[in-house]
């Protein structure tokens, strides 16, 4: 049974079954195998709707709906055109705009898919129009876009907050330090790509210029300001916040700008309600699968080998660290998330690890193995979007993996740059 439910997946991934099918077949296998002939048939929907009915589990669709309406609105280039204005002037200057831009639209969206799909789609045209090499274009694009969840909000931390039953507006400022290391990481990677190339850089802005795109992108610029405002004293919950911020993007591109129609407003939730149904089976199988793994014993086998080989908190996070960054090549982010989720949490418990900073930690983790193929999510995104072979967005955004990882060794080996921030909010 347990080599059925772990190698069979494995084996679907690889034969290219769509994740929340492979989830489910191996799933129902599996399933009848235990029960023989006293199968309880209604389990398996009782399960996988456990899996779904969760009142947290309402900002996925919403923080999915709001970044297209953002997109749609042609917010993504009034914040672009801002992150511009302050440090396009830097040599590599829309390199490092684009890593700008990612960090503000990080804090309306909450997904990299979102981002690099679409500010990935501004920020490649504008660079191709500077003279920059699209390789470098797709890379800095791709790289910047794991920022999206790890800045609050963050789809993902919603998902391991569900899990873990862990209080999602702590994990949304624990993310807060680490999404501005990223940026600034990348930023240092860009200017030694700028140095190395002679890439050109904006003219500096003139007050009166940077007065007007700062006044273009004043109201987008409050989203992230309202949503982790509200969290913090208390006006709304984290899933209240992502209604929120749907609420005032359809303010801004219909009302305020005018650049969103009734008819896009219709398209995007059409658009939104597909990919909140694709996540939705996703969910729903892997939690049907989850629970069928934990009835093998495979966890707890798993949990007890990892604290026979250290009980020490950092070696622990290295070896679990290790093992992520592998899973992340092969696994979606919220599959790992739901199924390692549990796992991972009742070993890093044993040893006193914080769970808001080992989220953040994992999170990133799966945010890099977006970047690394087979199954990186990103890199086939930027591949339609970049008008790229695969191989050539692979070798492109390789190097760029390097200062991820530099803030990911940060972050385990400095716990408070992760929990500072959400005990000092939290502190009453």
């Amino acid at each position: 049974m347990t080599y059925l439910i772990t190698v069979g997946l494995i084996v679907l991934f690889f034969l290219g079954l769509p994740i929340a099918m492979s989830l489910g077949l191996i799933g129902l296998i599996a399933f009848f195998a235990e029960q023989g002939t006293q199968m309880n048939i209604p389990m398996i929907a009782q399960r996988m709707m456990y899996g779904i009915n969760n009142f947290i589990l309402l900002a996925v669709p919403l923080f999915i709906l709001s970044a297209r309406l953002m997109n749609t609105a042609g917010i993504t280039t009034r914040l672009f055109n801002f992150a511009t204005g302050l440090v396009g002037f830097l040599p590599g200057g829309l390199g490092h705009a684009n890593c700008v831009g990612s960090l503000i639209f990080a804090g309306m969206s909450g997904a990299a898919v979102a981002d690099a799909a679409g500010l990935g789609q501004v920020e490649i045209r504008a660079m191709d129009q500077a003279g920059y090499d699209r390789e470098f274009s797709v890379a800095v694009t791709a790289a910047s876009s794991t920022i999206g969840p790890i800045f609050p909000p963050s789809i993902p931390m919603v998902i391991y907050g569900l899990v873990g039953s862990v209080s999602v507006g702590r994990l949304f400022l624990g993310g807060v330090i680490p999404g501005i290391l990223m940026t600034g990481a990348l930023m240092i990677m860009v200017g030694a790509y700028a140095k190395k190339r002679n890439y050109p850089r904006t003219p500096f802005p003139t007050l009166r210029g940077l007065v007007i795109i700062t006044l273009q992108a004043l109201i987008p610029l409050m989203t992230p300001v309202i949503l982790l405002g509200g969290i913090w004293t208390g006006w709304f919950t984290p899933t209240e916040a992502a209604a929120v911020a749907v609420a005032y993007a359809l303010v801004l591109g219909t009302l305020v700008y005018r650049e969103l129609s009734w008819k896009d407003v219709v398209q995007v939730f059409v658009e939104s309600a597909r990919d909140t149904a694709a996540i939705g089976f996703i969910v729903a199988t892997a939690c049907f699968y989850g629970w069928l793994l934990m009835r093998t014993g495979v966890p707890t086998a798993i949990a007890e080998g990892m604290l026979n080989v250290t009980r020490d908190p950092m070696g622990l996070l290295l070896i679990i660290n290790c093992f992520l960054l592998v899973v992340g090549c092969f696994f979606e982010t919220i599959v790992a998330l739901l199924i390692l989720g549990p796992i991972l949490l009742q070993v890093t418990a044993q040893v006193g690890i914080d769970p808001v900073h080992f989220g953040v930690v994992m999170v990133l983790n799966l945010m890099i193995g977006l970047l690394t193929p087979p199954f990186g999510v990103v890199l086939f995104v930027m591949q339609q979007v970049g008008g790229l072979s695969f191989e050539r967005v692979v070798r492109a955004t390789a190097p760029f993996i390097v200062p991820l990882l530099v803030v990911l060794a940060l972050i385990t080996v400095f716990p408070p740059l992760v929990t500072w921030l959400p005990n000092l909010v939290y502190a009453n």
